[in-house]
Formats: C-alpha cells, sequence, structure tokens
C-alpha cells in the first residue's frame, strides 16, 4: 500500500464522523425495531434500494430503524465500518479491494456499472496523450480502478502521468478550472462536470474492458451479526425485485433522496445493469459472482492494492446472501 494511500485511510474515519444524516428513513426505533446505521453514496446505485425499502416500508416490516448517512466513496464507508461508526455501507467496484483484504464483508451484490470514465481536457484525445500530465483521481475507488485499466491497455502506468489524489469535490473544481488536464472518475459527477466543460473528452469507459465485470455492492464489517445482517439482505432483496420491476418509479424515489431532477437520475440509471434477485442467486450459485469478484482481485493484485488474491468465499457469503433472499421471497410471497 503506497504512503499516500495508507495516509488517506487513515483520516476517513474523521471524514465519515463528520458526515451528516440524511433524512430518507431515520425511524425512531420505536416499537422494539432494530437501529442500524447504513451508508451510501450520493447516485442510483447507492441510494435506490434505500429508497425504495423506505417507500415500501419494508425496514419496518423488518423490524429495523435505519438511520441513513451519505458519504463521498466506499473506502470512506469502509473506514467507518471498521471504526465502529457503521453498520452497513455502499461501495463501487474500486473499492472491492478493502473487502478482499479483510476490511468489510460483502452482504449483496447491487448492480452491474458502467459509470467510470477516463476524461480529459478538450484536445486531449488519447491514453498517450496523458503522459506527463496532471490526472486527478479519488483515490482507492473506482476512478482509479479505471485509471490504471486504461493506462495499462495504453501501455503505461501510473508513473507516465502525474498523479494527483482528490476527494470527489475537489476533482469536479479542478477540472472544471483547467488545473488537470485529465481524471478517473464516474458518472453522476461528470454530468456536473460536462455542464461546466461541455467539450470534456471520454477516453476510456468500462465497456471499453468486456474481460471484466464492475459490480456494486453492499457491505458489513468484518464482524457485523449475522442475524442482522440477514436482516438487512432481505430488505435488500425485497426492494431490488421492486426495482427491476418498476424501474422509472424507482429512479423518481432515488431523485427524490438525492434532491436531483428525474432527468438526472435516468442518466445516472442508464449506466447501470439491473440484475433480479433471482439472477443474483443464480449467479451466485454457478460460480459467475466469485468470478466477477475474482477478476477484480487480480486486477488489484497487479495495482498493489492487494497482496496475493483471496478466495471470494473469505469476503462474500455467498451462502448467506442465498438465505436471506429466499427468506425474503417467502415473506412476500
Amino acid at each position: 500500500m503506497s504512503l499516500t494511500r495508507r495516509a488517506l485511510l487513515s483520516s476517513l474515519s474523521a471524514t465519515a464522523l463528520s458526515l451528516t444524516a440524511v433524512g430518507c428513513s431515520s425511524s425512531s426505533g420505536s416499537g422494539g425495531a432494530t437501529k442500524i446505521r447504513f451508508g451510501y453514496i450520493a447516485d442510483f446505485n447507492g441510494s435506490s434500494l434505500l429508497a425504495i425499502a423506505d417507500d415500501q416500508g419494508l425496514w419496518k416490516k423488518a423490524g429495523l430503524a435505519p438511520s441513513i448517512k451519505v458519504f463521498t466513496n466506499g473506502p470512506i464507508q469502509i473506514q467507518a465500518l471498521g471504526a465502529g461508526d457503521l453498520d452497513f455501507g455502499y461501495i463501487g467496484p474500486g473499492a472491492m479491494w478493502l473487502p478482499a483484504t479483510g476490511k468489510a464483508k460483502v452482504i449483496a451484490i447491487d448492480t452491474l456499472t458502467d459509470a467510470d470514465r477516463v476524461i480529459a481536457q478538450p484536445g486531449i484525445t488519447s491514453i498517450e496523450q496523458l503522459r506527463g500530465r496532471k490526472v486527478g483521481v479519488p483515490e482507492g475507488t473506482s476512478g482509479e480502478m479505471i485509471l490504471n485499466l486504461a493506462l495499462k491497455k495504453a501501455g503505461l502506468t501510473e508513473s507516465d502521468v502525474k498523479k494527483v489524489p482528490m476527494d470527489p469535490a475537489t476533482l469536479v473544481a479542478a477540472f472544471s478550472s483547467g488545473q488537470i488536464d485529465g481524471a478517473g472518475f464516474y458518472y453522476p459527477l461528470i454530468a456536473t462536470i460536462k455542464k461546466r466543460v461541455p467539450k470534456l473528452v471520454e477516453l476510456a469507459a468500462d465497456r471499453d474492458f468486456p474481460d471484466h465485470a464492475f459490480p456494486t455492492a453492499f457491505v458489513s464489517g468484518p464482524k457485523t451479526d449475522a442475524g442482522l445482517t440477514e436482516k438487512v439482505v432481505g430488505v435488500l432483496a425485497e426492494a431490488n425485485d421492486w426495482r427491476a420491476a418498476h424501474k422509472d418509479q424507482a429512479i423518481a424515489l432515488a431523485a427524490k433522496m438525492l434532491q436531483v431532477s428525474t432527468d438526472q437520475a435516468a442518466a445516472d440509471a442508464a449506466n447501470v445493469t439491473l440484475l433480479t434477485t433471482a439472477d443474483l442467486v443464480a449467479k451466485t450459485q454457478d460460480g459467475t459472482v466469485d468470478t466477477w469478484l475474482n477478476g477484480l482481485t487480480q486486477f488489484f493484485v497487479g495495482t498493489g492494492q492487494v497482496k496475493k488474491a483471496p478466495a471470494p468465499s473469505t469476503y462474500y457469503d455467498g451462502q448467506a446472501f442465498i438465505k436471506a433472499a429466499g427468506s425474503a421471497k417467502a415473506v412476500t410471497r
């Protein structure tokens, strides 16, 4: 792990503590409901199931009273999980190296995403032209992941560019003002930059790497109670099927939670492949999910974020997911 990344992670807990709870579902815990603290990222993937669970009364049905907090990325949530400041969270594929190194448990796969991009200022038309230039990236995220994939494909490494670690908000400002030449980043925040730099160039995207899948996921702390996790996964599984059957309504609920327009939420959702709970169960049973996770961890071995690729079963309990998803289906019936 690089000194920069080590310093980043050591500061994340304090950052997480400064974040403010938002008003999706903050039940009081009355009537014997179990209080949980749930983190998310402000995009369609991270918010939609939580918004649906609130709207459809799924938390209450499961006897849960969540306090929902917004975070800027997955690594901050995982640091908060480790510090005991959070019970559950959501991460993109670029943060999957953290569960793989024992920092969290994957409790459910959410979606497959195509939201990550390497972007550049107008006039830069190839990854090779980023050589020697300033490239911003939120370290430990899918922004760093897509940058490393694109550099490798072009025969370059991080040392060929002037990598500038930045938090997402700083990166938006820096790119918009021309302080950096490129970035490894992701939607919906790229859409914010496009309003200010409409002629920015997209040099690479997740879809350019068909040998990799990019799953988003929900995570818990490494020692979170198994019974509580089963209840939470049951809620997520039920909300997931509602989302698959009512995508337009799910977009509207996510937009309301994120306080953005429905068009903005729909544009973000266009970068997502939804999977029903039955799909996720089948893909867990036939080893597809393990293949997805192995592909990511092998990549992270190459970047030095993971020393040796662990078996997916060490950080994704597929059988527990299948059991919880089945229980949710039985309750729904």
